[in-house]
């Protein structure tokens, strides 16, 4: 058996959170090993937010080119998918290859190891012959993989997920989407307008059924308009492929057709490969529970998707730099105790913004920490309108007992809403809680809604009160504007 290698920390996961968490502790001096039998970074840079944004751009351009008619004179665009996937390869993915994102790693003073690392003990990490002891503890950033339905015949077949889909060179004539959740109708959209027949099959009664009703309205509207087929109250019961394709038939008798399956039925992390059980830790559950400094039980932590609290890059970087702080501070109390002053050196004599984070916290009180807090968790449905939220929906505040108001009012309320012709489709709708006099919920639907969120985000985390932000003055003519109207109309 070999030796254990004695380390500060080791982190098991070099997605976007990991990658956050491993950097910077190893630039505040720590003897810090990554593990990542993937690509360093994760999803987001290479299948998930940066190549699917750059593939909404071009299909957003598209589609503006195509509005010209009715506005400016005419235009006629020919898309072409060509271009989307030469950038998407050669720009944001370099052809699938993490060596820059190694090397930014190791240029902090990580040590990188390629593999599949295991916990083997309290603070002992595998990967394969290798063994570390980590000294102050283990970080879990292991991310989540696709959750494919237990549908009769799909495993046998050839079915896409959202990398394949992200990958693909030449598109396909038609294609089915298995699920219809924002990954699912961000993709839908997308190959819709470059000319795929696209056809969304949803189990639940509704897509983005994590979202506002009307937020699940404008949503399907818009890939309608996109010549989208959507189905909801589908239950796949059986997928087939052969030589003509994919056909997907539902419980009900339903049947579907297309040249390519897409199957965006939500994630789940894979615990059992973690060996938690050699630390007491269940790994029957979907994610991995964390407290509010994401301690997973003592000397370990998780960051990111693993969590369960939102598979979010913002949500991983949050994360990590609680992580980052709070083990810094167990570094400077295992090494030496608190340091009040929040300058004393930590490990080697490094200090730096992460060291100085671990000393006040976002608190600004010496010796703090800072907690994780999700009342403001803001997310962002990428298609054309953006669909931003924040906060609880109206239904959820509804099941907390909340004496809740509700403001609604169309985008076009606005004069920017008119002049850009929003119609129907763009929207602002507030959540508040009357009895405390502030906003717990807010979601902003329109062309630039992911932007404007902005806004909610601060009125909700901070929770501003109503009669502040009735009194703010709001930049004509602009979409926020709208948020003014939604004010008003709260408990009509």
């Amino acid at each position: 058996m070999a030796e254990p290698e004695l380390v500060d920390v080791v982190v098991l996961g070099l997605g976007v959170g990991g990658e956050e968490v491993a950097g910077r502790l190893a630039e505040a001096g720590l003897t810090v090993v990554g593990v990542e039998r993937d690509l360093v970074g994760g999803e987001c840079p290479y299948w998930g937010c940066v190549p699917s944004k750059m593939m909404i751009r071009a299909a957003n351009a598209v589609a503006e080119a195509r509005r010209v008619d009715g506005l400016a004179g005419t235009a006629q665009v020919t898309p072409e998918w060509a271009p989307v996937a030469k950038r998407i390869r050669e720009e944001a993915t370099d052809d699938w290859d993490d060596r820059v994102a190694v090397q930014r790693f190791t240029d902090k003073g990580g040590r990188f190891v390629r593999g599949s690392g295991r916990i083997d003990g309290p603070g002992r990490v595998r990967v394969g012959d290798q063994v570390f002891q980590a000294r102050h503890g283990i970080v879990l950033g292991t991310g989540t993989r696709p959750s494919v339905p237990p549908v009769d015949g799909l495993a046998e077949t050839p079915y896409w997920t959202n990398r394949a889909a992200i990958e693909v060179e030449e598109l396909p004539a038609s294609l089915l989407v298995l699920g219809g959740g924002a990954i699912g109708l961000e993709l839908a959209q997308v190959f819709a307008r470059f000319g795929v027949r696209v056809t969304v099959v949803e189990a639940l009664d509704r897509v983005l059924a994590v979202e506002e009703p009307e937020s699940s309205e404008a949503a399907a509207a818009a890939l309608r308009a996109d010549g989208v087929e959507i189905h909801t109250g589908v239950k796949a019961a059986r997928v087939e492929h052969g030589a003509g394709g994919f056909t997907l038939r539902g419980t009900e008798g339903e049947e579907f057709t297309a040249e390519r399956l897409l199957v965006v039925t939500g994630r789940r992390a894979h615990l059992d490969e973690l060996g938690l059980d050699t630390v007491g830790v269940d790994a029957s559950g979907r994610y991995l529970p964390v407290n509010d400094r994401l301690h997973v039980t003592d000397g370990i932590w998780a960051v990111g998707d693993v969590t369960g609290e939102g598979a979010f890059t913002h949500v991983a970087m949050y994360q990590a730099s609680i992580v980052v702080a709070d083990v810094l501070d167990h570094v400077r109390r295992a090494d030496g105790g608190a340091d009040p002053s929040g300058t004393a050196s930590v490990v080697g004599g490094a200090v730096g913004s992460a060291s100085s984070l671990a000393a006040t916290g976002s608190s600004g009180a010496a010796g703090s920490v800072p907690r994780a807090d999700y009342r403001a968790l803001p997310r962002v449905t990428f298609t054309d309108p953006e669909i931003g939220a924040v906060g609880l929906t109206e239904q959820q505040a509804r099941e907390r007992g909340i004496n809740v108001q509700v403001g609604f009012t169309r985008l076009s309320s606005s004069a920017r809403g008119w002049i850009h012709r929003t119609d129907e489709v763009g929207f602002i709708k507030l959540v508040a809680d009357a009895d405390q006099g502030v906003l717990i919920g807010a979601t902003s639907a329109g062309p630039a809604g992911g932007e404007v969120l902005s806004a909610l985000v601060v009125a909700v985390h901070a929770a501003v009160p109503l009669t502040q932000l009735r009194h703010m003055i709001y930049a004509y003519p602009t979409f926020h504007r709208a948020i003014s109207d939604a004010l008003r109309n709260l408990g009509r």
